[in-house]
């Protein structure tokens, strides 16, 4: 399954060559989920009305003079919403005077604002619920908060933790028939960039001096067309992750097996996996292990590729993504009531 490269435009590929590509990829370089993900304009002004089928249609054997009975897919209506995240940087024009190239001055003066949006909506991707959070948006683990059940808690793996100190793996594919990041209609998906000019700004003391302003805005929501196209490794304990009682490997293995996605070529879908460092290490750890055991250099499913200059680990040739975004302090994924 080679999911590298293929024909989805991710929010990186939309910006190349702009100014606004510029910060994509700064962000992108803080936050790997930007390489894999799309973004799709939602519907209805700032939300995303859609409907996610619950249930197959009924079919039948039939025979001659015999009538077919009607039947149809059960669905059911679903509205996403979006938020906004906004940043106001503001450098002293006197510097900008003094500086060689002013606007490169400006953007790496933006450089903390932007990172720190970045890092929030990461989070929002795996954690914000609209339940307990309304002015942000619903991300996964909203969807995938129970262990089985009749929906998405099909999806989800149990890791054999317990308590508060677990961590969770993702296998998420990327697309307008399974997961999608949102934007308001008449908005750009990724930051918006204002150049608000030169403004008069107070110092800590209350004097004034005059800065030039950037605001950055970043409309964001999210959506999942149909659960079945991710999968959950949920209840990973941290501590004995560390302890090297977890075979992450078969866990990765009941999750791969639960994907829809997996039966699918690269066209159709991009799927990623998502897990922290500490996760990342251990993986690494039991597949040099296991290599030495067999004899190979390269275990079966993991492999080492070079993706314009980067060395990408995959997993049965979907990608692995390294992110900070996944705590180690999740509490238990609880078994659908």
């Amino acid at each position: 399954m080679a999911t590298i490269g293929n024909t989805f435009p991710s929010l990186i590929d939309a910006y190349k060559g702009s100014a606004q590509g510029t910060v994509v990829e700064i962000l992108h370089q803080q936050n790997p989920i930007l390489e894999d993900a799309i973004a799709t304009m939602c519907n209805v002004g700032s939300t995303h009305r859609h409907m996610i089928r619950t249930g197959l249609p009924s079919v039948s054997w039939g025979r001659l003079y015999k009538g077919t009975q009607s039947s149809k897919a059960t669905l059911q209506q679903v509205d996403d919403t979006t938020g906004f995240l906004e940043a106001r940087s503001q450098v002293d024009a006197r510097l900008l005077k003094l500086a060689a190239d002013p606007a490169k001055e400006r953007l790496v003066a933006s450089a903390p604002y932007l990172e720190a949006m970045n890092q929030e909506m990461a989070t929002g991707i795996f954690y914000h619920d609209t339940a307990t959070t309304p002015d942000k948006f619903k991300g996964l683990s909203a969807r995938y908060g129970v262990r089985g059940g009749s929906g998405a808690g099909n999806q989800v793996v149990h890791g054999g933790g317990s308590g508060s100190d677990n961590t969770s793996i993702w296998f998420v594919t990327w697309g307008d028939h399974a997961t999608s990041l949102l934007y308001p209609k008449g908005t750009k998906a990724g930051v918006d960039i204002q150049d608000k000019g030169e403004e008069p700004v107070l110092d800590v003391d209350g004097n004034t001096y005059y800065a030039k302003v950037s605001m950055f805005e970043w409309h964001v929501g999210m959506f999942v067309k149909d659960w079945r196209y991710n999968s959950r490794i949920a209840n990973i304990d941290y501590s004995d992750l560390m302890a090297g009682t977890v075979d992450v490997w078969a866990l990765l293995r009941k999750a791969y097996y639960k994907l829809q996605s997996r039966r699918m070529n690269a066209v159709s879908s991009r799927i990623a996996i998502y897990m922290n460092k500490d996760v990342m290490e251990v993986l690494d750890a039991q597949s040099t292990d296991r290599a030495l055991v067999a004899g190979n250099s390269n275990y079966t499913h993991l492999t080492r590729q070079n993706v314009e200059g980067a060395e990408v680990l995959s997993y049965r040739g979907i990608p692995i993504r390294e992110t900070d975004a996944l705590l180690n302090t999740e509490a238990l994924v609880p078994v659908a009531a």
